[in-house]
């Protein structure tokens, strides 16, 4: 590449940033909410429409979920090597069209298609893509361009549940699922393939401790750690969320306040991530990252003391969305911190991986576990010991880390 032709970090950070951290945040806010939140809305209806059972519409599901964290590795590597527009842009395109064949389902084959493609889509699209390409035009703004981005993510479910209702009662699921695809070409196709570089940009350092400019190639051994801490905090986090309205009923609370506190964790997870951005902006990320694995485990224990609408109720909402609005940005900056940032897409796929994996078995496995006659208490106890696990790993992965300097 000549001189000429090669763009630098720097020069991107001062040609437009801002707006590209714009641009990817709102293509969170609409990939976030056409690929993952809809079904929430819209699932009982395709259900009864498509004639199939609930465990093959969440099976397929589940499945979109498998084939992410499987492409993540390749989404991330690609990014490294040829810059965030093509794969960005690309995951758009699959995305559109996953949408389109699941509005033109008619069984149980296009269903399971359409989820797999889906499954393509987030893994070109969804955070640690997005992460994977501000690595490489943010520079030593890259922390808080990642929470950022974040801020924006968090409003996806507030955007894409009530909206998804209000089309659903409009014009159908089949129309609605055509209306997100619409989103996807006309909106994120062209902010990626505008705003995005056409090609790899050398990232700058962002004083880690190994060297920044270390060897592209993690040793898996190295981040095992760390990935095993995500996973664990994932696999707690997605069966709470799937769950917690049943959970929250169990405990004493009656429907409507159930599902008002569980509404509650997404304002606390924006409220955690502006506190990141403003308040504990110059508190190293290890730091912030070990608060929110704490927190996690903090939250569940306050769960299994809940009985009815009580402060407690209010408590666990609180920690559980500080930490699980927090771990995103933990994923996307202390991995950095701790290996530097060559080849860092390829880093963020292989760490997502397994988290996307504990994603998809997490409500099933819960849900199993509760079906096969394990008691609520003993349930939510099984997920702080993962919790507790979490942070002890977490733990490991810095010492590993800071050993190998």
């Amino acid at each position: 590449m000549t001189d000429r032709t090669r763009l630098t970090a720097p020069a991107l950070r001062h040609s437009g940033l801002a707006a590209t951290v714009c641009a990817l945040g709102i293509n969170q806010i609409i990939s976030w909410g056409s690929f993952y939140y809809t079904i929430a809305v819209l699932g009982e209806t395709m259900q009864r429409d498509l004639g199939v059972s609930q465990t093959l519409l969440f099976g397929a599901f589940t499945s979109s979920l498998f084939l992410s964290g499987l492409a993540a590795p390749m989404a991330g590597k690609l990014i490294d090597d040829r810059g965030g527009r093509m794969v960005l842009s690309l995951g758009s395109c699959i995305g559109a069209a996953a949408l389109l064949l699941f509005a033109t389902a008619s069984g149980p084959i296009t269903l399971v298609l359409a989820s797999l493609m889906a499954g393509a889509a987030m893994a070109a699209t969804l955070y640690d893509a997005a992460f994977a390409s501000l690595n490489q035009i943010a520079g030593v703004s890259y922390r808080r361009a990642i929470t950022a981005i974040t801020l924006f993510g968090g409003f996806a479910s507030t955007v894409f549940w009530p909206l998804s209702q209000v089309l659903l009662d409009a014009i159908g699921w089949r129309q609605t699922l055509i209306v997100y695809a619409g989103l996807q070409l006309l909106i994120c196709l062209p902010l990626h393939w505008w705003l995005l570089p056409s090609h790899r940009v050398e990232a700058a350092p962002v004083n880690p401790l190994p060297d920044a400019n270390a060897p592209a190639a993690v040793p898996a051994a190295d981040y095992a750690w760390l990935a095993a801490a995500f996973a664990l905090t994932t696999f707690v986090s997605s069966a709470l969320l799937i769950h917690l309205i049943s959970l929250l009923k169990s405990a004493g609370l009656n429907p409507k306040d159930a599902v008002f506190v569980a509404a509650l964790i997404g304002p606390m997870q924006v409220i955690g991530r502006i506190l990141e951005f403003t308040v504990a902006r110059n508190i190293r990320p290890v730091m912030i990252g070990a608060v929110s694995f704490v927190l996690m485990l903090l939250s569940v224990i306050v769960l299994y003391f809940v009985q009815g609408l009580s402060p407690l109720a209010f408590l666990f909402a609180a920690l559980f969305g500080f930490s699980n609005g927090i771990m995103t940005i933990v994923r996307g900056t202390v991995p950095a911190v701790l290996f530097g940032r060559a080849g860092y897409g390829a880093l963020l796929g292989k760490l997502a991986r397994p988290a996307f994996i504990a994603r998809a078995m997490a409500p099933v496995v819960f849900s199993v576990a509760m079906t096969a006659g394990m008691m609520q208490g003993n349930a939510i106890l099984a997920l702080a010991a993962c919790a507790a696990l979490s942070v002890v790993a977490y733990q490991l992965a810095i010492k590993k880390a800071s050993a190998s300097k």
